[in-house]
């Protein structure tokens, strides 16, 4: 009888993950254990028995290699190449069917549209990387476009393999999911927090996000955590499936978990049952949820669709009602905002929304207070939606004690005493003491000195306290006339830190004007804002003296952004600090060119339009009108010599009492002499302007994509230099796409580039033809 021949320690410790591998992908993926957990735990002591015995043949992608080894110091800065987005929310059910309504408008599509809708899982966003299968980075979201690497964490959670299943994984793949702590482990681990003395956690959301920082991954991997995958950001060598849901399908494939519930839906009535069903369910989950997502299914559509400043117009967020609960209402409390905007804060009796002990609440405004007639000493309404901030929404007034008294706002600023002031619009309160204010000082430096602002290396949120409160700064200027050692003396300072600030001071000097402009802090102006603005005006000085009606003018600047851009440099105080920063050396880059397509927008239509709109008295003079007229005159002078003529204008048709009615809103305050400040404000920055079609922006209108690596430059700096010539810069590539450049292991946006008939571009011919349009690269 022959002996059955023992396998050699390699062959048996392959055959071991491969086994064990397997369990887990019927175990997590697929949700069908094929036997029990006391054979997995056999074989998995055999695999670590044989691993300590030969030691030269463990790999890190082993499932033994789970929990890492010497606490770190600190989690490092992670770069997402794909930044993770933000979704827009629907409250409720009209508000889908408006999204649905503008999807399949935006489409051109009469008939349902397919859609995948997802649990919206209440835990923390991560991104996993994997490179020929093997799980080499992951990270939290942060704020989307940079996150901290918790690779050491990532690998101890289960349901997240190390090495995906198959002989043929993609080169690249980077998936994006939530990390959530279940029910049932979340009771599990209080109650072994409670048993040590240790502090128990609030919600599973809040222990999941605190087991996944630890620093020490030993901590993360006693932890019981689960992860959901629900889409890709990257993936190379293997072709793009054509729809989202053949994405998740492959993803199962490749032993990625997806959340069970998903489903591909056919229209809205689909996606409303969907919700209303999951609704109903939510409590016996074993895991929170906040909502449901939806994505529209087809990838192509995906990309038709685009986005809107930070959010995708092809998905979005429905959310659960929230949770209310009854309290008291204390006190209130009035915050001053970094705009010098008073937010009352109510101070309430303590109580449990959610899991979460809420004891403070916003009321808004004052306007709401009166509307709700809210008073201390009520009984109040709380309302909790995920992480919104809870918020007031009503009062019980059978509830209310005799005592209670009326909110009124302050006359006086709470932090400077200066004066409170109502904006036009009734509804905002503002502190006049601007910069001198303490609450708005501390935050327009730390704005300034951030990271998207003028980046500022080592001002942090601590030394910018330090500095205002050792009266070393009063304003964002004053932060270049700091001297060393001022700096070296304060708390945790020394010289060589000092050194270091002082030379990051030195650097910000020079940083782009849409970035100073950002820094500044102006009401509403976020950086895709300040990037138009310095794009269509080309200089700080042509911006500072602009007339309101202009930024009127700037794409997707509407009229409450204008008002608050021609408002900031309005004001004195402000227009000083300007001053003062340019006068310590502050040069903000630009080329002083205004953009031609936006100085070709500059028409005295588009004038008149803005001076309705900002309140010219034009009763029964339609916007038509004023676009007929505006296109047919072009210079003010003229259309005023139709207009005193006062008898029917035969070249454009408009009736002679229409003229009247525009005579009397030209009469009316100061309008006709804003429109004449405007239009020649306008004939400056054409003079200015490049001449004819020949922009300054090349490529002002047109999409480039770039894919595979660039041996001269980073992706980023290729961006930006694209930017600069006026392209935008996609992360994929359709039928829209105007060029592709395509580096070195260009994958699956090169073949799509290829099939559409798109223009590629190798790195040396990129190269020569942004020297063409004067940007020339640094030698190697």
């Amino acid at each position: 009888m022959t002996s059955k021949k023992t396998p050699a320690p390699a062959d048996e410790i392959q055959q071991l993950r491969d086994t064990l591998n397997d369990w887990s992908y019927r175990y997590y993926t697929l949700d069908d254990p094929s036997v029990p957990d006391a054979e997995y735990d056999r074989a998995f002591r055999r695999l670590q028995e044989l691993e300590e015995a030969h030691p030269d043949l463990v790999t890190d992608d082993s499932p033994t290699q789970r929990v890492g080894d010497a606490p770190l110091d600190a989690f490092e800065e992670v770069r997402h190449a794909v930044p993770m987005l933000s979704l827009g929310n629907a409250f409720n059910d009209q508000e889908l069917r408006d999204f649905d309504q503008r999807v399949r408008e935006r489409l051109d599509v009469s008939g349902p549209v397919d859609y995948v809708a997802e649990p919206k899982l209440d835990g923390l966003a991560v991104s996993l990387v994997y490179e020929n299968g093997r799980l080499v980075r992951g990270a939290t979201r942060g704020d989307g476009e940079t996150g901290e690497d918790i690779t050491a964490n990532v690998r101890t959670i289960d349901s997240i393999p190390l090495r995906l299943r198959g002989d043929n994984p993609p080169t690249l793949l980077e998936v994006r999911g939530e990390v959530v702590m279940p029910h049932s482990g979340f009771r599990d681990l209080n109650r072994r927090q409670e048993e040590a003395g240790h502090k128990t956690f609030a919600n599973p959301r809040n222990a999941a996000a605190g087991s996944l920082r630890q620093l020490d991954s030993r901590i993360t991997a006693e932890r019981p955590l689960e992860f959901y995958a629900y889409s890709v950001a990257r993936l190379e060598g293997e072709p793009w499936p054509d729809t989202h849901s053949a994405m998740l399908d492959r993803l199962r494939e490749l032993n990625l978990r997806v959340n069970g519930e998903v489903r591909r839906c056919r229209g809205i009535d689909a996606l409303l049952d969907f919700y209303n069903d999951i609704q109903e369910r939510r409590e016996r989950l074993d895991y929170d949820i906040d909502g449901v997502v939806y994505k529209v299914d087809r990838f192509d559509w995906q990309r038709d669709l685009g986005f809107v400043s930070r959010a995708p117009r092809w998905a979005i967020a429905h959310k659960f009602p929230a949770q209310e609960e009854l309290t008291v209402l204390n006190d209130v409390d009035w915050q001053v905002g970094r705009t010098g905007a008073l937010t009352p804060v109510a101070k309430l009796e303590p109580v449990q929304v959610g899991g979460v002990t809420v004891s403070n609440a916003t009321l808004h405004n004052i306007d709401e207070i009166r509307r709700l007639d809210i008073r201390v000493g009520d009984t109040v309404v709380i309302y909790r939606a995920g992480d919104v901030i809870p918020k007031v929404v009503k009062t019980v007034p059978e509830r209310r004690p005799d005592n209670a008294r009326e909110i009124h706002l302050p006359e006086r600023c709470p932090v400077c005493d200066s004066e409170i002031l109502r904006a036009d619009d009734g509804v905002v309160a503002r502190c006049t003491g601007g910069l001198i204010c303490g609450a708005q000082r501390r935050e327009a430096i730390k704005h300034f000195a951030s990271r998207r602002a003028m980046d500022i290396d080592g001002l942090g949120d601590k030394l910018v306290d330090a500095l205002v409160d050792q009266e070393l700064i009063d304003n964002v200027a004053d932060l270049y006339k700091l001297k060393a050692e001022d700096v070296a003396g304060l708390e945790r300072m020394g010289e060589k830190s000092a050194a270091n600030l002082m030379a990051a001071l030195e650097a910000s000097k020079h940083n782009s004007l849409s970035r100073f402009l950002f820094a500044l802090g102006i009401l509403q102006i976020g950086e895709e804002t300040a990037k138009a603005l310095a794009d269509c005006f080309g200089d700080l000085e042509a911006i500072r003296h602009a007339p309101l009606m202009l930024f009127l003018q700037v794409p997707d600047v509407g009229g409450e952004v204008a008002r608050a851009i021609a408002a900031f440099f309005a004001e004195d105080h402000n227009e000083k600090v300007i001053d003062d920063l340019l006068a310590a050396g502050v040069t903000p880059a630009s080329d002083g060119v205004p953009s031609r397509r936006f100085v070709d927008a500059l028409t005295l239509a588009g004038f008149l339009r803005g001076a309705k709109f900002l309140g010219m008295p034009l009763s029964g003079v339609g916007d038509k009108t004023l676009e007929t007229l505006g296109r047919h005159y072009r210079a003010l002078d003229d259309l005023l010599e139709a207009v005193e003529a006062g008898e029917d204008d035969t070249d454009t048709g408009v009736k002679a009492a229409t003229l009247e009615k525009l005579k009397e809103g030209l009469r009316a305050d100061d309008w006709l002499a804003r429109l004449r400040a405007a239009e020649a404000y306008a004939a400056k920055l054409a003079a200015k302007a490049p001449a004819g079609a020949a922009d300054e922006r090349p490529l002002e209108g047109e999409t480039w994509v770039l894919t595979g690596t660039l041996s001269r430059l980073t992706r980023g700096e290729a961006k930006e230099r694209l930017e600069s010539l006026g392209a935008k810069v996609a992360g994929s590539v359709s039928k829209n796409t105007a060029r592709v450049v395509a580096g070195e292991a260009a994958g699956s946006k090169l073949a799509k580039a290829e099939k559409l008939g798109v223009e590629v571009m190798d790195e040396d011919t990129f190269v020569h033809f942004l020297a063409g349009h004067g940007i020339a690269l640094p030698e190697q």
